[in-house]
Parts: structure tokens; sequence; C-alpha cells
């Protein structure tokens, strides 16, 4: 939820508050710094994508955050990551991201941060299969970040619980925390009111316009709607509710816009996020998939189930 600083202060419920249990032991670490665990290596950690199903605004702090109300939608489509532990406190990416420098990718800042946090011994060699596009409001990296810390907090036998990892994680980004809880949601305040919402899992059309849209330069843009009355959840309906970027962002990118109103043929759809992808509401998958079939092809897209608990938390919770 870019724009808000995410103090996640609240309490969960006792279902979701735990103390993971870690896997790594310096026994399966042998002396070259490779994990003798051959499932360690073979193991990918989902790393979900989310929908904003709406995003108000309701006004802007004099520090520059925006306080905002948002149901986030996790989704069972995603990125994956796998993790092979070794001895040498190294932190490496084994597939570096083409564009982004390591000292600014939020999957080894993540990793560091846990190691710094528990002064493990371990390192971590990390593989990234990414199939969510950068920067289209549909949570790619902060959802990195959060697998990063949970399954090396598990890996790492580092034992920190899920209220410490949020916290952990609030240091990456305001969407962070959320992923590490990994429960659809609504948010509100300037991201420190979380309160687990679970929704009727619908499947969603997730269309990209490929183009880029600036988070910061809608955040910062005079037209921005800033005044939005705030809701009670209790009250909330997806067709009493809207997306306070979407007008700025579509007014700047035509392509938004354009894709906007080709999914509007179909079904109810809406941008996440600050964008630039869009998303379609429908009530089945084969629905969804016929319309994706459509899809024009200078765009890209993906069908996905909204789901109550991430594949993440349900990894963990196995």
């Amino acid at each position: 939820m870019a724009g808000a600083l995410m103090k996640d202060s609240s309490t969960p419920d006792s279902s979701i508050t735990r103390s993971v249990k870690g896997k790594a032991t310096t026994e399966n670490v042998n002396a070259n710094g490779a994990s003798q665990a051959s499932e360690q290596k073979q193991q990918w950690w989902p790393s979900p994508a989310k929908l904003n199903i709406f995003l108000h605004i309701l006004g802007r702090f004099d520090n520059g955050y925006h306080q905002l109300q948002s149901l986030f939608q996790m989704l069972d489509y995603g990125d994956e990551l796998a993790f092979d532990v070794t001895n040498d406190g190294k932190i490496t990416m084994a597939t570096p991201l083409e564009g982004v420098p390591d000292e600014e990718n939020l999957i080894i800042r993540a990793a560091k941060l846990l190691a710094n946090k528990t002064k493990t011994p371990f390192g971590v060699s990390i593989s990234l299969n990414k199939r969510l596009p950068m920067g289209g409001g549909i949570g790619g990296g902060s959802s990195n970040a959060a697998t990063a810390l949970v399954a090396l907090n598990q890996l790492w036998s580092t034992g920190l619980n899920e209220d410490e990892l949020a916290q952990l994680g609030l240091a990456l980004g305001a969407d962070v925390p959320i992923f590490v809880r990994g429960k659809t949601a609504f948010a509100g305040g300037v991201g420190e009111d979380i309160m687990p919402a679970p929704q009727d899992e619908k499947w969603y059309l997730v269309a990209n316009p490929n183009v880029h849209v600036s988070t910061g330069a809608v955040f910062t843009h005079p037209d921005l709607p800033r005044n939005t009355p705030p809701i009670q959840w209790k009250d909330y309906k997806f067709e009493e509710t809207r997306n306070d970027c979407q007008q700025l962002v579509a007014n700047c990118h035509p392509e938004v816009a354009n894709l906007l109103q080709w999914l509007l043929h179909y079904a109810p759809s809406r941008m996440t996020g600050t964008g630039a992808c869009v998303f379609a509401t429908f009530s089945d998958k084969t629905s969804a998939e016929q319309v994706m079939a459509k899809l024009p092809n200078a765009w890209q897209g993906f069908v996905a189930k909204g789901v109550n608990s991430s594949p993440l938390l349900n990894k963990i919770e196995q």
C-alpha cells in the first residue's frame, strides 16, 4: 500500500500468531557451505500476488505519508523462491534481477535484515522464479521480501514469531507485513490497523498494460484526491468503493485507461494500487480464462483465485 507507513502494531488472532520452528542446523550444512538437504535446494516457496480491491485516500499528514483505507486480497498465484542454505554467512542471488543491484534487491535486504537481527552463522543462495510484473501494483517485491523473511526464519532456525517478522518487514516497505501475515485483510490508518477480513473467493483476471507507473509520482501529484470519507469495514461493498489513484493514473497513462475500458465490457474492473495492473472480477475460473483468451497481444495477463489465506501462510502451517 504505497504511500502509507505500515506500523503493524495490531494483535493478530491466535490462529496466525505463532513461533516458526526452523529447519537448518550446523549438521545439515557441510564444510563447503553446500546444504546436504536436497529438498532445501529444490523446495520452492510461494511469493503470492495481492490486489487492492479498493484504495481510498483520506488525507495526508505533515510528514508526507497518506492516511489510507484498503482491502488487500491475497491471490493463489505469484513468484517462487528457493533457498540453498550455506554455512559461509554469505547472502547472494543465484538468479540476479536484471537492472536491480543486490543492495537494492528487497530479497537480499530482507535476508540480511533477518541475519543481522538474529546473528545467524548461516548464509544462503537464493533463486527467484519471477512471474509477476515489477511495479504493477500487485505486490511482487514486497511479497518476495516477506517470503524471504518467513522461509529463512524457518530454514535458519532463527525462531522469530510472526509479530517480530512483520516488524522487520516494516523496515523494508509498507506492504511487507501484510504478506508476512498472509491474510486477506482490511488496512486503515497509516497502515497499522490491519484486520483479517475473509471474502468470497472469487476469480480474477489480472492484466498488465506494459507501462511503468511511478508510485512516488502518483502520491505527490497535486490532482490526487485526498479527502475521501472513511468507511466502516462492516459496511464494505465493492460497488460503493473505488481506487482514488485510478483516474489520475488513467489520465497520465492512456494505456491504463484503454485496458480498463476494454475489461469493463466483460466484468467489474478496477486498477490495483497505483497501477499499472488492472483486474476484472469473475465468479468462476472458466469465465475469467475466456476473457483472457481475448486479451489483445499488446497486453499480458494471468488468472488467479482470491484466497483468504495466502499460499505462503498455508505452506508454513502444513
